[in-house]
């Protein structure tokens, strides 16, 4: 589909051998968890995923999408403690506030960054925000239900889906467009992340989210007005007003009684 669709070029899949069942055996010990099935599953058959493709412009290819899934070694931990931090240094648990609003009504309880939620990072996102795998109850044991959550630069925190498997799906109908994450968020995607949804519109059911204000960043410019010849048209110049001719008598007789009066007293003087 990608490489039918008009101005697509250099579209790339990176073939990876699958995971060894060691592998995530290991990982599942290390960080006192178990794997999702059906994430287990898919890295049972591709250990990550990764598929990119670029657009022309002026003859040249320019990197547009980007489809990722972390390999289950760089399924790292968020906010994980480093050796090398500096003691007092800041962490994400101390973003954590008390008053932060739970699961209210529909709305699904956020994770937290201490110790009270796992989050793993499943794609990077191009420096976009992190797609999170998340064990949202970790206290006192790990509980085995996870969900997929989205964390935007400003660390706020948007429900994406229930399961891997559901956001695969996401992640590939959306075509890997950049930003596509921010669909799902209450401030939607850039002005310019639009332009290219507008263009390669997504194979996704959630559409009403890009078609309420599809038009609203188009330009639409009309050519025949930009371009459209500025010729003056001679402007005709106005002829005064004729008199009629009975005030041109009388004006006259006016005139020659003035002459005559001033003839007179000429004379007299």
């Amino acid at each position: 589909l990608l490489e039918t669709s008009p101005g697509v070029a250099e579209v790339t899949f990176v073939e990876k051998e699958p995971a060894e069942r060691h592998t995530i055996v290991s990982w599942e010990q290390k960080n006192s968890c178990v794997l999702p099935e059906d994430l287990k599953n898919f890295y049972l058959m591709t250990d990550g995923f990764q598929m990119t493709w670029s657009v022309k412009t002026d003859d040249t290819p320019m990197p547009l999408g980007s489809m990722v899934i972390n390999s289950i070694s760089k399924l790292c931990r968020l906010g994980g403690s480093s050796m090398y931090s500096l003691p007092n240094a800041p962490t994400l648990a101390d973003l954590e506030d008390d008053t932060d609003e739970e699961g209210n009504g529909d709305k699904p309880e956020k994770p937290h960054f201490d110790s009270r939620s796992l989050i793993f990072e499943l794609d990077p996102c191009n420096g976009n925000g992190k797609v999170c795998l998340v064990y949202k109850h970790a206290e006192p044991v790990v509980s085995p239900d996870t969900e997929i959550w989205f964390l935007d630069r400003a660390l706020y925190w948007h429900f994406l889906t229930k399961t891997f498997t559901a956001y695969y799906r996401l992640l590939i109908t959306h075509l890997g467009l950049p930003q596509w994450q921010y669909a799902f968020t209450s401030y939607g995607v850039s002005p310019q992340a639009k332009q290219w949804f507008n263009m390669y519109k997504p194979i996704t059911i959630n559409t009403a989210l890009l078609s309420e204000e599809a038009d609203a960043f188009v330009n639409k410019l009309d050519p025949n007005k930009v371009f459209k010849s500025k010729n003056k048209t001679p402007v005709l110049k106005k002829k005064p007003p004729s008199q009629p001719a009975g005030s041109q008598k009388s004006h006259t007789s006016m005139t020659s009684a003035k002459t005559s009066s001033l003839a007179g007293n000429s004379s007299r003087k």
